[in-house]
């Protein structure tokens, strides 16, 4: 019984593991975390206040990502995309 629940506290921590906040990723996991959201040509990776940005291209246009603190990527409004 006690093996078995060592085992599944395993599991819990190795799924718990994969969920780990955007400062705890390097660089390339970063990169592929962005790029497994369907983006490409990720770079200009940079931190920032409201979490990690970078510059990226989706659908053949360029954008600019933010990555928050919980791992969520989402596309920073820019002045122009405001305006309309």
């Amino acid at each position: 019984m006690r093996a078995q629940m060592i085992y599944w506290a395993a599991i819990v921590l190795a799924i718990a593991g994969g969920l780990s906040p955007v400062h705890a990723l390097t660089q390339e996991e970063l990169v592929a975390k962005i790029q497994a959201a369907g983006y490409s040509q990720v770079s200009e990776i940079k931190s920032t206040a409201e979490g990690t940005t970078a510059k990226a291209v989706k659908e053949g246009k360029p954008v600019t990502l933010v990555v928050d603190s919980s791992g969520q990527i989402k596309e920073q409004k820019t002045e122009e995309g405001a305006s309309r």
